[in-house]
């Protein structure tokens, strides 16, 4: 990062601590417990760390809220008091304007339009921070495009959120990549909603639906399952590990086995709500048809040729697994990723744990924030 310009700072305090400015896109829940735990976590930050988070930019896809000296506690109450639309160079002007270096641009939307901001951002030298899983799933040259600027601009984007919230996965993976060890494949439980969904379905003797409706009313799900059922999300997190090992595959090469039937894939969400019974004798006879001491997971699967750009096969699907097997024996919405290596042979690497929720994703992001301005000192 580039040296510390003094504005309205004291001369002392910028001496005490180096100061990083913050520009958060998103304030959902996610976003929004981001900023609580930033505000929260700050005197503990510039005791131990010696360094300020200065949140000067709060967004979404309709407001900002920018404050030179930091937003703080009651920003979720002055966001809502502004009615004035901007665009992306209004937070890159505000930024050149009060002379805001060491600047870290962090997108927890889930906008397919916003992350055309993140080229514009690196070349104003932002470092980029995400849990938005669109821009790794783009086509493939807007994912290399973006990586020829980050080292053209010397800027880092780290997103390990992308993949299993909190989880060590994405950097744990690279960093195999990175050291030559030829990973031969990479599968697992990636999505923590469909996690609780067939564990409790293969655990429990309940219909499909009344275990699918037990998820959405306790938040697990999408307010349209769908988006869950549909299998898109997994094979995006699928996709965004294959390209870690410089696969060169698109979206639409992963095979993706849809847990909506045909009938209920266009109808409105809430015709499908009230439709959830019909799933029942479906899953009944995949379930009843299984092996003896057998139960059901969706997963995703990266095999193949893996040394070869061209060679990985990418499938996200639903399999009959051994119950005393690592996926076999999940519970809860915990998230399974199993590594598997030439140096580990047949016992593969595994990454386990609490795969979704906001405070867990939340942190990840945190985490992520700081491994940028270390990166950086």
């Amino acid at each position: 990062m580039s040296k510390l310009k003094l504005n309205d700072t004291s001369v002392e305090e910028a001496n005490a601590f180096k100061t990083i400015n913050l520009a958060i896109f998103g304030h959902g829940l996610v976003g929004g417990t981001l900023v609580n735990q930033i505000i929260a976590s700050a005197n503990t930050i510039e005791t131990k760390q010696a360094k300020r988070f200065n949140i000067f930019c709060v967004a979404n896809s309709k407001h900002v809220l920018l404050d030179k000296n930091g937003i703080n506690k009651g920003w979720e109450e002055a966001i809502l008091a502004i009615d004035k639309k901007y665009t992306i160079q209004d937070v890159i002007s505000y930024a050149k304007t009060h002379h805001l270096d060491n600047l870290i641009a962090v997108d927890n939307t889930a906008s397919k339009d916003f992350v055309v901001n993140y080229i514009p951002l690196v070349e104003e030298g932002f470092h980029l921070v995400s849990s938005n899983k669109i821009a790794n799933t783009l086509d493939l040259e807007f994912y290399n495009d973006l990586r020829n600027n980050l080292k053209k601009y010397q800027k880092q984007y780290l997103y390990e959120t992308n993949v299993g919230a909190g989880l060590p996965l994405i950097d744990t993976i690279k960093l195999l990549h990175l050291s030559g060890e030829n990973i031969t494949r990479i599968r697992g439980v990636f999505s923590g909603s469909l996690s609780y969904v067939f564990n409790t379905f293969s655990a429990e003797d309940k219909p499909f639906g009344e275990v699918l409706q037990t998820a959405i009313n306790n938040g697990f799900t999408e307010p349209d399952p769908r988006e869950d059922l549909c299998g898109n999300d997994v094979a995006r997190k699928l996709l965004i590990l294959a390209r870690e090992l410089e696969l060169y595959n698109e979206f639409e090469d992963v095979k993706i086995q849809n847990l909506i039937p045909e009938v209920l894939r266009n109808v409105t969400a809430l015709e499908f709500l009230k439709s959830l019974d019909k799933l029942n004798e479906n899953y009944k006879t995949i379930k009843t048809n299984q092996e003896s001491g057998h139960v059901l997971r969706y997963i995703g699967d990266l095999y193949g040729d893996l040394s070869d750009h061209y060679g990985g096969v990418l499938e996200v699907k639903l399999v009959s697994v051994p119950e005393g097997s690592p996926l076999g024996s999940l519970k809860g919405s915990d998230s399974i990723f199993e590594i598997y290596t030439e140096s580990y042979g047949e016992q593969p690497l595994i990454v386990q744990g609490a795969g979704a929720g906001a405070k867990v994703t939340a942190r990840g992001v945190f985490g992520d924030i700081l491994r940028v301005t270390q990166k950086n000192n």
